[in-house]
């Protein structure tokens, strides 16, 4: 993670969930517009699905890394929801200074229990994206196990 500060990897990640939500709408387009297939849907869906939640992780590691508000915090989750809207709100933190370049927690600054946590997972990268790839996959898991929404 040290090569990856937070805001480069926030930035990834909002950049990658608005491509897979215009892969996802095009899908949509195909299915429910022209009628042609659902393989767009079928295929784009999941992987949204999976890109959204790692985005949301990404968000809470880097909200607690920067000590973001926790209006700030919500309204950064909030924007995966609308389509398109992580690259406003992307576009909005850096402007303000709250994603750095440095993850904070790793010169020392941690103080709570959960900063502490966050400090040891951080310090090891490769141990983190395994840690954050199996949580996202346990949760995209779950969602696929409970189906899509009521009415869809």
């Amino acid at each position: 993670m040290r090569f990856l500060g937070p805001g480069r990897l926030h930035r990834i990640l909002a950049d990658a969930e608005a491509v897979t939500w215009a892969l996802l709408l095009l899908g949509m387009a195909l299915k429910y517009v022209t009628r042609t297939t659902d393989l767009g849907v079928a295929i784009a869906g999941p992987i949204h699905g999976f890109v959204f939640l790692a985005y949301c992780v990404v968000t809470v590691v880097v909200a607690i890394d920067q000590r973001w508000s926790p209006g700030t915090t919500v309204l950064g989750l909030a924007s995966a929801i609308p389509p398109f809207v992580t690259i406003p709100f992307g576009r909005w933190v850096r402007r303000r200074g709250l994603t750095g370049e440095h993850w904070r927690l790793l010169g020392g600054g941690a103080g709570t229990r959960i900063e502490r946590a966050l400090a040891a997972v951080l310090r090891r990268p490769v141990r983190f994206a395994l840690v954050a790839l199996a949580v996202v996959a346990v949760v995209f898991r779950v969602l696929l196990w409970l189906g899509p929404p009521v009415g869809a």
